[in-house]
Parts: structure tokens; C-alpha cells; sequence
């Protein structure tokens, strides 16, 4: 049976499952729960653009009712100003990578028991607060469409948080710890995070200060990744660069780096950012943005695409059933040949950044600041001086040229991205980097 009049696409995605949160602050547990969703997106691309309907506990209906939901959509389609073209777009799923552990088939009970253990860890001298907690998000996701795709897969996201205070004479002091996976349950036998945040908060209480100014700087593969995703990912997102907002908009083909830097955004990676499909049932493959120092690629959906090419679909995500944005998946700097040793070398002196605590980006404006968690003062090649309070500031474009050397050594890092109030877990990395004539802004004085 065919749609209603006026509808040149329409799709359905359904997102069903359970999450499970467990919070321990102090050694008490403040929540431990479980709860449901369901829920449902269907979009109708009609004469000029989308109308889109999101439906709570949705159930797989008839042909008739089915056509009642896409008449409703095609009238919200039917008012709307802009006008929307899809590229062609090739659509089928990749394999979920196989759990070592489903985290399902363990008990809350136990969940928090192991929790508890982490967050105990950190309970060294000098920590005046300890805070923990682990989420579990499993997802059933089905996907069909106007075309005769259909789609489906299950997917369970897992991880635990740790953060532990140090106080001393009024200065207080941070660490923490994450591990998130897609690869089955995690809480066993890790302790040593808890262990690990809390040394380095009460590490910090003791650390100096860095002088800011411009200098040789060495980038850890955690805040290396922060950068790759952050400056460079972000600016390579399809929609930011049909707006106007992006400062790569215009810059394909572009030298923007040496050729040992290359940029990859890769959906199909078994890390932490994974799908099987994106959220237009669009396949997922490996991104360059830039290759070899050369503005390659940028991160479409279908709509983006047909909009400003240069690049390929399949980076469309959304959190459950919420309209699809143009997203990272997992986003990092490709190894280059040079060993940690040859990039501390290289420095000679300068300062090594580790760690991130947050910042921010105008992709629009190419201009980036980052905190680092901690540093270290390089010294003849050598890490010398623990400093705290260090952080890496400056215009994205003039950041890719000074970097020098990357290392062999990539990690990734999982975590989550914010974007239209939408919240999609993703992982970046990087390996070590050297970085010339870089700006650190610091708190120590002449």
C-alpha cells in the first residue's frame, strides 16, 4: 500500500530498552535504580521539509493507523518553509561487536557492591570527598523507511565514574577517573581508579605553578583527543559548515598541517562512540577530515550532504528517539612514527599537558581554550616539576600548523558530546603530540 499524497521520504526509528544508574557519594548510596523507555521518531519529508512526530510507548501498528501517523507528519511537513533534499546514500548495518559480560545479567545488588570498592579506593589521607557512579544504558533500535530498508540492533553502553577532593590549608584539589565500554560489564577488579584519582588530587595539593606564555608544548592522548574533537571535529560537522559556522568551511583541499597529521572520524570503530548504522540507516565508515595535513572530508547526513558535499553520509546520531543531528562517533589523531621518548626529546623544553578538564570552542570564530588536568615541566627532555592549573588556548588553524611530531601511541578516551540538547556517547584519542609555539596560559608570576 502506497503513502499518503506529498510525501517524497519518510522513516521510522524505534528506540526501546532500560538504564540502570547507581550513585555512591561519601560511602553512602544515594540511588540505585532501574528504569524503561520507549519510544519512537517518525519523519516525512514533504514538498519542502521535514515534519516530524515523536511518539511515548510506541507499538508496532497496522498499515491503517500507521497511515493515520503519516498523514499527521505529512501536514506538519506541509508547513514547513525550507526546503530539504537528500543525498543518495548507502544503507545497511554493520555487527555489534560480542560482550565479554552482559551487564544485564548482573544483579544492582552486586553493581553497587563494586562501585562501593572504586569509590572506597580513593579514601587516601588528605581526600575530604569521594563521589561514584555507573550507568548502564541498553538500547533495541529499529529502523525503517520509505526506500524498504529495515534495520535493527541491540546495543548495551556500560562504565563507572570516580572522583575524589583533597583538601589542605583551604586548597582543594581534583582527580578523576572513567571507563566506559561497549564491551560488556567493567566494575570488576578496578580499584585502582579510585586509587589513581585520589593520588593525583592529593599530588596536586603539592604541585607549582606554570608560567603561561608561548612554548613547546606536549599533548597527552587524552587532551590531544579533546583537541581533535573539540576543534577540529566539531568544525567539520556538516551542518556547522552549511551555516556558516565552521572555519574549515571553505578551506577543502587546504594545507592546514604538516603531513604527518591525519584526522579521523570513524562510526564503525569498536570504541565507545560505535554504531552499527546511523540514525538514517546510512552505513557507517571511516571519515577523514584531513589527511596527510589537507582539509579532506567533512561529517554529513543525508540533508548535509546534498547541501554542501565534500564528504560522506552516515554521521547522523541522536540520543533515543530525537531528531538526528549531524554527530562525532569516535574522533582521534592518526598514529604518526615517532615514540614518546623521541617526542620528549624533540620538546627539549616546555611543558606537558595531561588529562582534561573541560573548556570550550567557537568553531565558527577557529578559536579554541582547554584545561588541562595537570602538567609537568619539560626540562632538557625530561618531565621535571608537577604544576596544576595549566591550560592551552588559541586559534585552531595556526594550532594544526604548529604541530610538530605525533606519536605511535594512540588511546582512546570515552565520554559523552552535547549538542542541541542532545547527548550521545562518543570517544576521541590521539597520541602523544608536539606542538610548536604553542599558547598555555598558567598562574605562576615572574
Amino acid at each position: 500500500m502506497s503513502e499518503p499524497p506529498g510525501i517524497r521520504y519518510y522513516d521510522l526509528r524505534h528506540v526501546r530498552g532500560e538504564s540502570t544508574l547507581v550513585d555512591i557519594d561519601n560511602g553512602s548510596v544515594e540511588s540505585a535504580g532501574t528504569s524503561f523507555f520507549n519510544r519512537a521518531i517518525l519523519r516525512v519529508l514533504g514538498p519542502h521539509g521535514w515534519g516530524i512526530l515523536q511518539i511515548d510507548n510506541f507499538k508496532p501498528a497496522s498499515w491503517e493507523k500507521f497511515n493515520a501517523l503519516l498523514d499527521s507528519a505529512a501536514k506538519l511537513a506541509a508547513i514547513t518553509g525550507q526546503d530539504v533534499n537528500l543525498h543518495e546514500a548507502s544503507q545497511r548495518a554493520c555487527k555489534v561487536p560480542v560482550m565479554s559480560e552482559d551487564p544485564r545479567g548482573i544483579s544492582i545488588e552486586e553493581k553497587t557492591s563494586l562501585l562501593a570498592e572504586i569509590e572506597r579506593a580513593a579514601a587516601l589521607p588528605e581526600v575530604v570527598n569521594r563521589r561514584a557512579n555507573y550507568i548502564e544504558r541498553s538500547e533495541h533500535v529499529t529502523f525503517s523507511d520509505s526506500s524498504g530498508h529495515e534495520f535493527s540492533y541491540e546495543i548495551c553502553r556500560s562504565g563507572f565514574n570516580v572522583l575524589a577532593v583533597a583538601s589542605r590549608n583551604g586548597t582543594m584539589q581534583m582527580g578523576y577517573e572513567r571507563e566506559h565500554s561497549i564491551h560488556g560489564f567493567d566494575l570488576r577488579h578496578r580499584q585502582e581508579y579510585g586509587r589513581n584519582a585520589a593520588k593525583v588530587a592529593v599530588s596536586l595539593l603539592d604541585a607549582g605553578h606554570a608560567k603561561g606564555g608561548r612554548m613547546r608544548v606536549v599533548l597527552d592522548p587524552e587532551l590531544a583527543g579533546v583537541f581533535a574533537h573539540e576543534a577540529v571535529g566539531h568544525a567539520s560537522e556538516g551542518d556547522l559548515v552549511q551555516e556558516g559556522n565552521s572555519v574549515l568551511a571553505k578551506m577543502t583541499g587546504a594545507s592546514i598541517g604538516n603531513n604527518r597529521l591525519t584526522i579521523v572520524d570513524d562510526p564503525a570503530l569498536p570504541e565507545f562512540g560505535f554504531e552499527p548504522f546511523d540514525a538514517e540507516g546510512v552505513a557507517v565508515q571511516r571519515t577523514e577530515i584531513i589527511r596527510k595535513g589537507v582539509v579532506n572530508a567533512f561529517l554529513h547526513s543525508r540533508e548535509t550532504l546534498a547541501a554542501v558535499g565534500n564528504g560522506i553520509a552516515g554521521h547522523a546520531r541522536a540520543m533515543g528517539a530525537e531528531p538526528p543531528l549531524v554527530r562525532m562517533s569516535n574522533t582521534y589523531i592518526e598514529n604518526g612514527d615517532s615514540t614518546r621518548e623521541e617526542i620528549m626529546e624533540a620538546c627539549k623544553n616546555g611543558i606537558l599537558l595531561k588529562g582534561s578538564r573541560g573548556g570550550q570552542v567557537d568553531p565558527g570564530r577557529g578559536v579554541f581554550q582547554f584545561n588541562a588536568e595537570y602538567g609537568y615541566l619539560i626540562e632538557r627532555g625530561e618531565c621535571t616539576t608537577m604544576v596544576r592549573d595549566v591550560s592551552l588556548s588559541g586559534d585552531i588553524l595556526s594550532t594544526l600548523h604548529g604541530i610538530l611530531l605525533c606519536g605511535n601511541d594512540r588511546a582512546m578516551h570515552p565520554g559523552y558530546c552535547g549538542k542541541g540538547g542532545q547527548s550521545v556517547p562518543v570517544s576521541d584519542g590521539a597520541p602523544h603530540v608536539l606542538l610548536d609555539n604553542a599558547v598555555v596560559g598558567g598562574s605562576g608570576v615572574d
